[in-house]
């Protein structure tokens, strides 16, 4: 049943655009990852009123508790449920020293004022956002209570979707990592997120979630034993450390403090010294997150200039369709490695960039906004082959059919005052259900199909196929292969005529590529869709041509849809150059 009525008042208030989303539950944050203000005077003012001395920790938390017993209805529903994993410990407090409705009302309106990414923007995405994940949640995470109060639900929330997730959902035979002891054992259902950047946290962090119960519950752990199914099976599931060393599992079950390995040998000496880092992580990640990338935004939303050196790359977009009223646009970065910063610790040399980027409306509206912090890393001594290299940067975002504008800040996070800009339109595509269309056709130097628990997420994945783009060159410059390379390329068709008597598609799919000087056709095949996917009005194309006997130049590929049960035509085109191996970028 949705509890509608404490919110929409809310919302009334405001006057804005919020996505009503159904009711949650009441939780608390848990109060060991609670910040709560413990400064007290170092020393006894002198003369002065008790009334006005500072409350001690514990008089300051009876206080809330008291303040919160009197808020009711939606400022309750507001602080507790809707909010309770991304407002300050500060701000809380702020809140529940206000004394009446309109104070409240002005609160809530400075609260998503001050985490609105376009603060001329009265719909404000942050705050949409924040809904939509909170519906997200409840609907894949909940398991007997809602979504919202798992532990994935928290994170969801409170960072987002992760970057890829690693699903174990049957548990089973599962080979340790060194860092966990090594060897092999049986575990509980489990998945670990990987975020690639993390604010306030750092790149590359995993989080585990397990399901010991076998009932959907997964929750959040930073023991690396806790999806162990054999931790309490003697004999069974040792570690390489206790299989070699006669030793047994009493470490990690008797000793073991829960957040860490606790094992034997020189791993588990190790991993203890790890401990305060995973309780660290454990509590940032529950930690309200920081407002990031602030220093970029002016740079978008202001038209600041840039004063230092420039930070070159190139961007491609493309268009892929969701729906007849929504599209997702893959938005790709590609940087040249030599423009880059390396800082070299510990043998390791790495380069940090930091990437805003922002579609607008033709009336300077904010839809979309995308944040991340990407890093290279190479060891040291191979570093000379890295500068030669290129990085990449993909993310695709959901926009509706029209016309935008994509800004993009970059910064080099070695080098402060090295940034780049990027501006240009973006027409996303109407695609009519009556009328044959196709998606982008993207050149990959790198695609394959990728494995069932990946199928629509991660970077550069589209459906079912990995799909790395292949950028061009440089300004006015078409992508580039060597002659050695295989061409590969992505495309999808829309709306194809289905014949009612064969209940069967019928288009001829011709793959051309001609030499862009004068037109000559090099080569041609075709496929016919009944081959491909014969019941269905939409085909997924993922072909690879080889070049090897094509000269060095400049050419076009080109694909061509012939639907003979609607009598439609279409073609999509992108050009490329052929480089001899030995001319390798």
């Amino acid at each position: 049943m949705m509890r509608l009525t404490g919110r929409n008042i809310i919302v009334a208030i405001l006057g804005c655009g919020l996505l009503v989303t159904p009711a949650i539950a009441r939780k608390k944050q848990p109060r060991h990852f609670r910040e709560k203000d413990t400064q007290a005077a170092s020393q006894k003012p002198q003369n002065i009123n008790p009334l006005d001395r500072p409350l001690s920790p514990k008089q300051e938390l009876k206080q809330e508790k008291e303040l919160e017993k009197e808020l009711k209805g939606p400022y309750k529903e507001w602080l507790d449920e809707d909010v309770v994993y991304i407002i300050t410990p500060q701000e809380r407090k702020a809140f529940l020293s206000l004394s009446n409705d309109e104070e409240r009302n002005a609160f809530i309106q400075e609260f998503w004022r001050r985490r609105n990414p376009n603060p001329g923007d009265p719909e404000n995405m942050a705050r949409i956002q924040h809904y939509e994940r909170i519906a997200y949640a409840n609907e894949h995470f909940s398991d007997g209570k809602p979504g919202w109060e798992t532990d994935r639900g928290h994170i969801y929330i409170e960072w987002g979707p992760p970057n890829s997730i690693s699903r174990h959902p049957s548990g089973g035979f599962y080979r340790r990592p060194l860092y966990a002891g090594g060897g092999g054992t049986a575990t509980y259902p489990f998945q670990v997120w990987h975020y690639n950047y993390l604010p306030g946290i750092g790149p590359n962090v995993n989080i585990t979630f397990v399901d010991s119960c076998m009932c959907g519950d997964y929750q959040f752990t930073i023991n690396p034993q806790k999806k162990d199914a054999l931790l309490e099976v003697p004999g069974a599931g040792l570690t390489e450390w206790e299989g070699m060393n006669g030793g047994n599992k009493s470490d990690r079950i008797k000793g073991c403090n829960g957040v860490t390995y606790c094992g034997g040998g020189p791993v588990g000496e190790m991993a203890k010294m790890q401990e305060f880092q995973r309780l660290e992580m454990a509590s940032k990640l529950f930690a309200p997150p920081p407002q990031q990338f602030k220093d970029l935004d002016a740079f978008i939303t202001q038209h600041k200039v840039i004063t230092g050196p420039i930070l070159p790359f190139r961007v491609q977009t493309d268009f892929v369709r969701v729906t007849s009223n929504m599209d997702l646009v893959p938005v790709t970065l590609l940087f040249d490695n030599r423009d880059l910063t390396f800082v070299t610790r510990g043998g390791i040399s790495t380069a940090h960039i930091d990437i805003l980027g922002r579609f607008t409306t033709l009336s300077d509206r904010t839809v979309q906004t995308f944040e991340d912090r990407v890093g290279v890393q190479e060891p040291a001594e191979l570093m000379q082959r890295k500068i030669q290299g290129k990085s990449i940067y993909w993310r695709a975002v959901a926009l509706p059919p029209g016309l935008y504008r994509l800004d993009i800040v970059v910064k080099d996070m070695n080098n402060p005052t090295h940034m780049g800009i990027f501006g240009r339109g973006v027409n996303v595509p109407q695609y009519h259900n009556e009328l044959l269309g196709t998606s982008s056709l993207i050149l990959a130097d790198l695609m394959h199909k990728v494995p069932l628990s990946d199928i629509g997420g991660g970077n550069f994945v589209i459906g079912d196929m990995y799909v790395r783009p292949k950028i061009a060159g440089g300004y006015a410059k078409p992508p580039v292969f060597q002659q050695d390379q295989p061409l590969d390329f992505w495309m999808q068709i829309y709306n194809l005529g289905i014949n009612r008597a064969t209940m069967s598609n019928n288009a001829t799919v011709t793959y051309q590529i001609t030499n862009a000087k004068n037109g000559d056709v090099l080569l041609t095949q075709q496929v016919q869709s009944s081959k491909v996917d014969p019941h269905s009005d939409e085909l997924t194309l993922d072909k690879t041509l080889q070049i090897a006997g094509l000269p060095p130049g400049k050419y076009k590929v080109m694909v061509k849809v012939n639907d003979k049960v609607t009598k439609q035509d279409i073609a999509q085109s992108a050009p490329f150059i052929v480089e001899a191996p030995s001319a390798a970028e």
